[in-house]
């Protein structure tokens, strides 16, 4: 059930976005769902099927009972090709009256006028949410929220405490700040001849954002990470990279690649979520065995999340049956009973502060479980829902010069932005 997918972002973007040439942003539907709910829709997911059909079956039948006269037709597609099936439906005019989008899909919908804008629509709603959530949908230079929030993720830094033992660092005390981290990996380094890194990654976006990096400019017309702070974060990152704290193989590095550094002591720490204690415990014993667990690394005291959510069409023909069933799914009950079936969080406010959520019972799976919904409470998404995966891959291939020095941190990251912002201007 992967969170971030924003790698598929790309063809929702090249299909949608001449539609707003075409001045369809001023075709759509009414934002008014005070009037009665009532009239068929359809309800799109994003390969949940296989694993929830139960929970959505039952969910939809619990609606139609509350609102006579409704009927939800469910349709669920695959992961793969997910954002080339909503491109085309939104180019065809088929789109569904509620899909599931991220923020970098709803985007391109929302600047073609598809995205009914929740902040006209369901206003009275908003307050149901933790405003990190509510605000995850939202898109840079344009007013208004363009989906329900739905469920949420994150995770926290997991540590080799016999590495940190081994290079005579304090195994109970990992590192809290950005100093601490990068000091720690120095020692390791030095300790161990340079055949301990630290990390496998290099930054992302999502990095600079925690550094405290501004991102983007308030209108959403150009990026900004070349700023003092994410010069200082990649300069920091190149010095590790010179002691060899960063894995040798940090330049190729892939999520599997990194979880399999980790596995073989190779890398002292790397980010996770529950999900992972149980692959500790049966594919490395002697690792979760010395499994450390502690909170991300941020300067700006708030840690990244990954949030979905529903978005309503905005040319649906049934506004209050719409906005009412997406409210439905996404409202603190259902959130709160899809959260016990799968590792995900409920973006309502309050939920959080289930026992659920807080109540320790000596597991490490409930300590990690913990730990992340309560920094979930002050959470935001770093990541720019404009930042399309061309965009990262331009970061990545800047950051890779500047770690090689082939050309400086703050030239590597003006030529990023450069390429961002024409990227940016290209989709319109």
């Amino acid at each position: 059930m992967p969170i971030s997918r924003r790698a598929l972002a790309a063809a929702v973007t090249a299909l949608v976005l001449p539609l707003s040439a075409c001045g369809s942003s001023g075709d759509g539907g009414s934002t008014d769902a005070s009037g009665k709910v009532e009239g068929d829709i359809t309800f799109e997911t994003w390969n949940l099927r296989a694993n929830f059909k139960d929970y959505f079956d039952g969910l939809i039948a619990d609606f139609e009972k509350k609102y006579p006269g409704t009927h939800v037709k469910w349709v669920d597609q695959p992961a793969e090709g997910y954002a080339d099936k909503i491109g085309a439906d939104a180019a065809g005019g088929t789109l569904p009256d509620v899909v599931n989008v991220s923020p970098d899909l709803v985007a391109p919908l929302a600047k073609a006028g598809l995205a009914m804008d929740l902040d006209k629509a369901a206003a009275k709603y908003k307050a149901e949410y933790l405003p990190g959530a509510w605000a995850g949908h939202q898109v840079p230079g344009m007013s208004g929220t363009f989906a329900f929030p739905w469920y949420l993720n994150t995770g926290p830094l997991f540590y080799n405490k016999a590495l940190f033992k081994q290079a005579g660092l304090d195994a109970e005390k990992p590192p809290k700040t950005y100093d601490d981290l990068f000091g720690d990996a120095l020692q390791l380094a030095q300790k161990s001849g340079g055949k301990v890194a630290t990390l496998a990654n290099v930054p992302t976006i999502e990095d600079f954002g925690r550094y405290g990096s501004t991102l983007m400019d308030k209108d959403g017309t150009g990026f900004a990470f070349n700023d003092a702070k994410g010069v200082e974060l990649l300069t920091k990152y190149k010095q590790l990279y010179d002691a060899k704290a960063l894995d040798a193989q940090v330049l190729t590095a892939t999520p599997e690649s990194t979880g399999k550094k980790f596995l073989t002591g190779a890398v002292a720490m790397n980010p996770g979520s529950a999900l992972d204690l149980d692959h500790f415990k049966t594919q490395a014993p002697s690792l979760y065995k010395n499994i450390g667990i502690t909170d991300q690394i941020t300067s700006t005291g708030h840690v990244n999340m990954y949030v979905m959510g529903l978005m309503v069409n905005a040319r649906t023909k049934h506004t209050p049956a719409a906005v009412a069933f997406a409210h439905y799914v996404t409202d603190a009950e259902h959130q709160m009973s899809f959260a016990k079936k799968v590792a995900i969080f409920p973006s309502t406010a309050g939920s959080l502060d289930d026992p659920y959520f807080t109540k320790e019972d000596g597991t490490d799976v409930t300590r990690v479980r913990i730990a992340a919904a309560k920094s979930l409470k002050s959470a935001v998404n770093y990541t720019p829902a404009l930042f399309s995966d061309q965009m990262k891959t331009a970061l990545r291939n800047e950051v890779a010069k500047a770690l090689q020095g082939k050309q400086s941190p703050k030239d590597a990251l003006d030529n990023a932005v450069k390429a961002c912002d024409q990227l940016l201007k290209q989709q319109g």
